[in-house]
């Protein structure tokens, strides 16, 4: 898997992707996340960039959570995306939605990943959630990383 990220991002077009937009709070806040299924099956690739982030200059960079939630309605202020995506019932940090976080520096996040244990298939129709703060990767159920303040449900490409 040599230079994955660079080969998936810069050679293929994305299997999936998510248009994320802000909360009514934060609604110049908008984005992407490409998933890129990898050879094999052995996993995806995800690769966001977010705009319009909140921020603080005395308090940046400083990391924002990211999730896979189950549902993929972004309506009502994203109150309606259900819990992290968790189909084996693990705590948390260990549900399959649960995402390294971004870091904003001066409103802006771009990060890229490879997830071994997600498949294209399974994310489509599911939403991918910005959060205000930073998951702390052990408070239950989901990490304690604040508010839903960016959506975007995940769609096929064509």
């Amino acid at each position: 898997m040599y230079n994955i990220f660079s080969t998936l991002v810069n050679n293929k077009r994305p299997d999936a992707y998510a248009l994320i937009r802000g909360n009514d709070r934060y609604s110049n806040m908008f984005g992407l996340v490409n998933f890129y299924s990898v050879r094999g099956n052995v996993g995806i690739v995800a690769e966001a960039e977010v705009s319009g982030l909140p921020y603080d200059s005395s308090y940046s960079p400083r990391f924002v959570g990211m999730h896979i939630h189950e549902n993929g309605d972004c309506s009502d202020n994203f109150e309606n995306t259900g819990v992290h995506y968790n189909p084996t019932g693990a705590d948390h940090p260990y549900h399959l939605g649960d995402l390294p976080p971004l870091l904003n520096s001066n409103g802006y996040a771009y990060g890229a990943f490879f997830d071994g244990f997600l498949r294209i298939d399974e994310l489509i129709g599911k939403s991918i959630i910005i959060h205000n703060n930073r998951d702390d990767f052990s408070s239950q159920p989901s990490g304690d990383s604040g508010v839903k303040i960016g959506c975007g449900v995940i769609q096929r490409s064509i």
